[in-house]
């Protein structure tokens, strides 16, 4: 039997101490204090029986919301009055047809879907952008390996289900578009709170901008629960996804700072584990907080003094001893990342580099490295030689010129895949590790064309 998510909490913030899984995806619902369950999945869905009906925070994957609503049926038979999306990413929204499905088959009144009304121009997007949406989520997930220490199995961030085969680009995908054909359009939006009654409860619901600018997190005054989505997710702030829209640290600390505020003695993330007690609370979205301060602090003081973002991500840090916080660890996004995403939100996308601002195509640069070098194989020798010394980084560097050099050579491109493979395996983030993977089998491509 696992153990229960607030006993687990309880001991790993006490003790800093990690020896369980703290993302679980399972689908499990664990009732946490009276009227209150959450099922563990991908996302969570925490739900509060008001007593004329249950409110449920987000839906869940397509792949997991029949699931989560199976859960919800062994801990109450009252008909589900509303949904809330704490924002629009898939695993939020995409569940949210098994939701209604659940209503039509008790001839129950279809939910009221409730959300920040930015999460209806998401929508549209998803639906222009349905393809490139599968293919960066395909690359995103597609780095978990048994090795990896990610993933259902063994992970603390699990992907949609498929995504680590590298066969479905999301939540959406087994329907051949990204965003679900039943995925419920929200009824009801707001812009900047939102106050409900619901039964014998009162829920207030605010907007901040944090990972994503159609985020909300809600607040039960009378019983000091706070439900903050994807403003705590038991790892480093997704503030900085490389493949994704534009993410707001300086927000996300702020949106911290306020719930901070409000007392709460019940925490309900969608990822990770509740957290009980004022103290642990405070202590949590304070140290959170922190860290996404601090980095933004030391990008804008370096972008006032005149540096690049070369410069600026080799030297904006945070302390070893903050990253091992069992809620800060950088085990799907990290730090080097939200930097680049700070320096995009007040610098643009050009990183100071003269000859960037403009640059030639990879191919012709590529190839006129390789003819200084000595040829592709020279370039790809000292790779190997370079990733032998440890220095991962640049070996990467030496790989790409010489694959864009000798698009078609399989040696190399063998070489170049071993190079990214031995990258992957030394990452700790998902982000980082689905991007080298995705390079890798760029190349293992190229081999099986000459196979």
């Amino acid at each position: 039997m696992a153990t229960h998510p607030i006993d687990l909490s309880n001991r790993v913030i006490d003790s800093g101490v990690v020896d369980e899984r703290l993302n679980r995806v399972e689908g499990d619902i664990w009732e946490l204090t009276d009227n209150v369950a959450i099922v563990e999945s991908f996302s969570h869905c925490v739900t509060v029986n008001t007593g004329d009906g249950l409110v449920c925070f987000d839906a869940s994957g397509a792949q997991s919301g029949a699931k989560v609503v199976e859960a919800i049926r062994t801990w109450s038979s009252a008909p589900i009055s509303h949904l809330v999306y704490t924002h629009g990413h898939l695993d939020h929204v995409g569940g949210s047809g098994a939701f209604l499905a659940d209503s039509k088959s008790r001839g129950a009144r279809r939910p009221t879907v409730v959300s920040h009304e930015a999460v209806l121009p998401r929508f549209g997007r998803y639906t222009d952008m349905s393809d490139f949406n599968n293919l960066i989520n395909r690359r995103q997930f597609g780095g978990i390996r048994a090795d990896s220490g990610l993933g259902i199995g063994a992970g603390e961030i699990a992907p949609p289900a498929g995504a680590a085969a590298g066969t479905s680009g999301g939540s959406g995908a087994a329907l051949g578009t990204f965003l679900p054909a039943d995925a419920l359009a929200p009824d009801q939006t707001f812009r900047e709170s939102l106050s409900l009654v619901v039964g014998d409860k009162n829920i207030e619901m605010y907007h901040d901008r944090g990972e994503t600018d159609d985020h909300l997190w809600a607040w039960f005054p009378q019983q000091k629960w706070i439900v903050t989505g994807d403003f705590i997710i038991w790892n480093f702030p997704n503030a900085g996804n490389p493949q994704k829209v534009q993410r707001y640290a300086a927000d996300w600390a702020r949106a911290l700072r306020r719930m901070a505020t409000m007392g709460a003695e019940l925490l309900l993330p969608a990822h990770g584990l509740p957290i009980v007690g004022k103290e642990r609370i405070a202590m949590v979205l304070g140290e959170i907080a922190t860290a996404l301060e601090s980095l933004v602090t030391q990008v804008i003081q370096m972008m006032n003094d005149g540096a690049t973002l070369d410069a600026i991500v080799h030297t904006v840090k945070v302390p070893d001893a903050v990253l091992a916080k069992p809620y800060l660890r950088p085990l799907y996004d990290e730090p080097e990342f939200v930097v680049r995403g700070i320096w995009r939100l007040y610098g643009g996308w050009w990183d100071g580099a003269a000859s960037r601002l403009k640059p030639a195509p990879d191919a012709v640069l590529g190839t006129e490295i390789a003819a200084l070098a000595g040829g592709a194989d020279v370039l790809i020798a000292r790779a190997k030689g370079v990733a032998q010394d440890g220095d991962l980084r640049l070996a990467c560097h030496l790989a790409d010129f010489a694959g864009w050099a000798a698009p078609d050579d399989p040696t190399i491109h063998t070489r170049r895949a071993e190079i990214y493979e031995l990258r992957r395996k030394q990452e700790l983030s998902l982000m980082s590790k689905g991007i080298f993977r995705a390079a890798a089998r760029e190349s293992e491509a190229v081999v099986k064309r000459h196979q």
